[in-house]
């Protein structure tokens, strides 16, 4: 189903009627603000994950170099 320039005049009509015009630039910036929270934290978890990766093969690296350095007591 497809909306035509009718539908979303009358659609925006009614929004206008019941939020307000005051209203509606709220909450629009509220949705941008939203979204860009879901952006920055989709990159953090990027990163976390990049670091994690990398600690994880530092860690593995300096166990079997230093596994072959243990001393026997």
């Amino acid at each position: 189903m497809r909306l035509g320039w009718m539908e979303i005049l009358v659609i925006v009509i009614l929004l206008v009627i019941l939020f307000g015009h005051r209203a509606i630039p709220a909450m629009m910036k509220n949705v941008a603000d939203g979204i860009n929270v879901f952006k920055k934290e989709i990159k953090n978890t990027d990163k976390k994950d990049d670091t994690n990766v990398k600690r994880k093969s530092v860690k593995k690296s300096v166990k079997s170099k230093t596994s072959g350095k243990v001393k026997n007591k």
